[in-house]
This record gives structure tokens, sequence and C-alpha cells, in this order.
């Protein structure tokens, strides 16, 4: 890794490059005109009954929208004025505004619905914070907090899941102290005075000593060997210390004689036992990737109750695999400086196809404890489309305003303990790899594929995005010569899933060839679990 009031839970989601397609097809009646983003007559937030939005333009437009999360075209639904919509489970709403086929910026808020139930407990998750000083931390974090009580007011604890600071053994643990002055002003700020702030030991924390130095005793109230014990609202939660699990007695043997007591009792049996740690534990989270510490899997393992947090892969929240059930539930919290994706993809960027693992979308989890269950909401605190790389140059903190902030990431996953023996919660567990989505993707459009002309006046290959039952994670495209046989292009290239809003269409370059050249695209769309669509194909050239 390199660095590594009730408020709108979204912010407008403005991302007129997205709508370039409908643009390139504007009508000459209104190619000059700017048009502004439609408004919604609810802000995004969390609300505890169905919703009726209504959406508004300006004079001679219509207004279209989607609900999956993707950019409105001129072929999506019409909005028609007075008759609202119905919003009764959590959604986003991505609308803009038309004239003819000319398209405005669009704008997409999030809706959590919740019923008149109240939680037990209400914790943000985060990881990977990444901050070094005032400069790069105070207004992202002035931002992300926002959206934090835009979710929950007054959440009864935040959880910093290591990694605050970017140390690589070059002397930045006091960078820590920027990063407690950052969290307790924006504590203060949003007059959350009781919420309970919890960090853990990442590999860029500079060791334990740093932290111990720079926040309160009560965020990081170890013991010796980075690892404590807390209770939230009546909820337990461990916070282990995976710099050193593996190697360190003391501290296994505190985690499960203590979880051993606590589920002991029957009364307990169905309650989830909350864990945070930096690291994910080897056969869990996104297939094991980036873990360590298999001794915290074998230990987690007799607990059931157990719900393990983990960050330091910056690996996003949209991707289904970011949970993971077998003998307890573990769960990826995403990153709050970059994401990142498996490795071996590109993306395309302005300057053509990219290797890139990298994104700059933000994330955390909101984390919601009820008495029979726990819900959890995966949140884009960022998630703005943005290259990482700006020219050339490393560039993952872009500064706010964010247009994607408190969109969702994914429907809620819901954890319930469901038995009264052990092997009983664990036969109901419903995110486990047995239970691994088999719908492939599939392209809706008949003409999913079209060769077109970019910027620069060289070819490009346009696709249609796929659509999926989770989401669509990449395309294999290879395109050959045809007069050769030769494959000018094969690579896979990420369908651009954590951004929001998601683009309609992507435009590959067709690497230079012969004027005359002639080709034929063959395109398959994938999902996260290696499930595929009928291949899409196309001839395209002189």
């Amino acid at each position: 890794m390199r660095f590594a009031r009730y408020t709108p839970l979204a912010i407008a989601a403005v991302s007129a490059a997205l709508l370039a397609p409908a643009l390139a097809h504007a009508d000459t009646r209104s190619a000059n005109r700017i048009l502004d983003a439609p408004t919604l007559s609810v802000p995004g937030g969390r609300y505890q009954k169905a919703l009726s939005v209504t959406l508004k333009s300006e004079r001679g437009t219509v207004v279209r929208y989607t609900l999956d999360g993707t950019t409105p075209t001129h072929k999506s639904r019409r909005y028609v004025p007075g008759k609202p919509l119905l919003i009764r489970k959590d959604t986003n709403v991505t609308a803009a505004a038309f004239d003819g086929q000319q398209a405005g910026p669009a704008v997409s808020y999030g809706y959590l619905i919740r019923g008149a139930e109240q939680p037990v407990a209400e914790i943000v998750v985060m990881s990977d914070v990444h901050t070094g000083s005032h400069a790069d931390g105070d207004a992202r974090h002035q931002s992300f907090f926002d959206t934090i009580g835009s979710i929950f007011p007054k959440p009864d604890a935040i959880l910093s899941n290591g990694d605050m600071i970017n140390d690589n053994g070059d002397g930045r643990g006091a960078d820590h102290k920027a990063v407690a002055e950052i969290f307790q002003a924006n504590l203060d700020r949003k007059r959350m005075t009781d919420t309970q702030l919890l960090v853990s030991n990442g590999n860029h924390d500079a060791g334990l000593a740093a932290i111990r130095a720079a926040y309160p005793r009560e965020w990081f109230p170890d013991n010796g060997g980075g690892y404590y014990e807390s209770n939230i609202n009546g909820v337990h939660l461990f916070t282990v210390n995976t710099e050193t699990y593996n190697s360190d007695t003391a501290q296994r043997t505190w985690l499960k004689g203590r979880l051993a007591e606590i589920t002991a009792d029957p009364a307990r049996c169905n309650e989830p036992v909350l864990v945070q740690g930096h690291r994910p534990a080897p056969g869990t989270v996104m297939d094991g990737q980036q873990a360590s510490n298999p001794l915290l899997t074998q230990d987690l393992a007799a607990f059931p109750q157990a719900v393990y947090f983990s960050g330091h892969s910056h690996l996003n929240v949209n991707d289904e695999r970011s949970i993971a059930q077998k003998d307890f539930t573990a769960v990826n919290d995403g990153s709050m400086s970059y994401v990142e994706v498996d490795h071996g993809y590109q993306t395309v960027t302005d300057t053509g196809l990219a290797n890139r693992f990298e994104a700059t979308t933000a994330q955390a989890l909101f984390v919601e404890v009820y008495k029979d269950r726990t819900e959890i909401a995966r949140v884009n605190m960022a998630a703005d489309k943005h290259d990482i790389y700006q020219g050339g140059v490393w560039s993952a903190n872009p500064l706010p305003p964010y247009a994607s902030a408190g969109t969702l990431s994914g429907p809620t996953w819901t954890v319930r303990l469901k038995g009264s023996t052990s092997q009983e919660i664990k036969n109901n567990f419903r995110y486990t790899a047995a239970a691994r989505n088999t719908v492939a993707p599939a392209f809706t459009s008949r003409t999913p594929l079209k060769a077109v002309t970019a910027a620069g006046g060289d070819t490009a290959l346009r696709i249609q995005q796929a659509t999926d039952d989770q989401m669509v994670h990449h395309y294999d495209v290879d395109i050959t010569d045809r007069a050769t046989g030769t494959k000018v292009l094969s690579t896979k290239v990420l369908s651009e899933y954590y951004f929001m809003p998601r683009p309609n269409t992507l435009d590959i370059p067709v690497p230079t060839g012969a004027a005359d050249a002639s080709y034929s695209a063959r395109v398959i769309a994938v999902d996260a679990y290696g499930n595929t669509s009928p291949a899409a194909s196309l001839s395209f050239g002189r």
C-alpha cells in the first residue's frame, strides 16, 4: 500500500463526463444550452418509513432517472411530474435533465430505508485513513464526518481500524497527532460528544508507542500489547493487534478466553461479538487476498457469534466477496483513502488503457446492531470518477467537495445468528462459499459493441455495459486483425463499478494499425465470482 441537523446522505453526484455519449448526439437546436441538475424533494439519508420523492428540472426539459446507480441516458425512464417516486428500500436515485438528447449533469441521492425499530448500537467502521497532516486531512475529513453525521447523527462508536498514518519505517509516528486533532475537531463540530472512537494498530502506524503518545487513552485503551476490550451499549467489541497476533500467545489466550466466557451464556448465544483487526484473516473476505494471521482464523472458528472487521487491503466494499461466512462472519471495511481491486486488470483513462488496481473512491461501513440481527450498510464517502494518476503523478486523495459523498456502494448485508448451538448457527449462515451467486451477466442492448472515433481521431471499441444481479466486474476484450489473424488487443478491462454514478459505456482504444485494416472484436462480461455472459461480437474497419 502506498500511503497510503440531519444532512443529506448523498451530496449531488455530478458527472457530466459520463454523459459524453449522449452529448455527442445532441440535436442542434439545444447543443449550446447549459442544463442544470434536477432537484429532488427529499434529501438522501436514513429514514424509518417509505418515501415519496419528486423530481424537478428547469422549464423546457424532462427528467430521466435510474435506480441502479447508472448514469441516465435519453432512453432511461422519464419522470412524470406529479407522480412521485415511492422509495421503499435502500436505493440510489440518479437523475439528469434532458433537452431532446442533450443531457445535463447527473445527481445521485442514496436512501437508507429502515423501520421504526431502534438499533441497540450504531457503529461506523472505517480503516486506512492514511493522513499525514492537516493540509491533506482537514478538508477531506470534514466531508467524511458530514457524511457520517448524515447517516448516524450521533453514532455510538467510530472504529478506525488501523493505518491512520502512512509510516513506512521512515519516522512518521508524530503524524498521529494531526489525525487525533482532526478527528477530535470533527467530533466536536458534529457534537458527537458521547461517541466512542476506538482505533487499532496497522502496519503503517509506526508502532504502539506512537499511537499511545498521540491519542486519548480512551481511544486506545490497551494494556501493553495493542489489544483491548470495549463495550458499546452492551455490544462487546474486541480490538486485536494483527501485527503480532500469530506470535502473541497472551493475546490469543485473552481473546479465546473472553469469547468463550461471553458465548457460554445461553442468553448471549445469538448475540454478535464484534472484533476489529487491521489485517484480513486467511480464508475469509475477498478470497483471502492480502490476508495474514492464520491462527486468528483458527481461534475465531469456534465462535460463530464473532463478526470480524478488517481493512489493510484497501479492497473495495462494492464486491460481494467483501463478506464471508464459514465458521464466523468476516467483513472487509474498505478504505478511507483509496480503494483497490484485484490485480491484473486495466482501466480506461484519458490517455488510453492503463494497468490499474487502485481508484480514488473512499468507503466505510455503517453497522446497526439489533436484538435479532446486524445490518451492515456500505457507503461511499467519495466515489467521483478521477484517475488516481494525474499526469503520471500519484493522486489518491482529491479534495472535496465530493459529488458522490454518501451514496450507497451496495445492498445492505444482514447477519443473523439463528440456532441454539454453534453448529446450528453456522448452518444458517447465508454468505457462504456454497451460496455464492451463479447468475451470469448479460448484454441487454441489441448492439452492445460499436466502433467509434475517439477524441484524437483514432478508433475505439465502445462497449454498452452489461447488467448483472450484483455487479459486472470486468470485460474480457479481444480484438483481432481479420487479415492476419493476429490479436491486436487481448485484455481485461474493469467496468468502473466503484464510481458513482457508473458509466454506461466504455471506450476501448484500438491499437493503431494499417489504414485499411479490418478487425473483429469479442467481448465477454464477467462478474466478481467469475460468471460469464455470452460473447458479444463485432466486425469493423475497412
